[in-house]
């Protein structure tokens, strides 16, 4: 946020992890996020000396309230398509680590306020209202084919 009040609401580059939780089902967790109201994967931005890793445990467990063993990391996304503008106005260009967390522990409970709710999603069906960045992600990984 302190490099916002320099740049405004301009493009930069975001690095950021993205965490994929499934249930014993095969679905996805999900959260309703509160800037867009539609549903999105668990994740966020680095923190100043934070790993990819520990952003990724930190926003499991704040945006889930979830804790887990380890995270497999699935892939790397960047570049042109990896572009979000917020619902505020700010733009950036993510540099994105997604990770798929194993030995999920605990229930998922909204655990701040960037969520409304959280829910789990079979990836076989069309998700109503999801987040067009997630969806990106998602099938940019084959998740989500049709």
């Amino acid at each position: 946020m302190d490099l916002r009040k320099f740049v405004g609401s301009r493009p930069l580059i975001m690095a950021g992890a993205c965490v994929l939780v499934f249930n014993e089902e095969g679905q996805l967790l999900l959260q309703r996020r509160t800037d867009s109201f539609d549903w999105g994967t668990i994740g966020g931005s680095l923190e100043l000396g934070e790993s990819l890793e520990e952003a990724a445990a930190r926003e499991l467990h704040e945006e889930a309230g979830l804790t887990a063993d380890s995270f497999k990391l699935i892939s790397i996304l960047s570049g042109k398509d990896m572009y979000y503008k917020y619902p505020h106005g700010d733009e950036v260009y993510n540099v994105l680590a997604v990770f798929e967390a194993e030995g999920v522990r605990g229930v998922p409970v909204v655990n701040d306020d960037e969520g409304l709710e959280l829910r789990y999603f079979s990836l076989t069906e069309r998700i109503p209202e999801l987040n067009p960045f997630s969806e990106r992600v998602l099938r940019k990984l084959g998740y989500i084919v049709s």
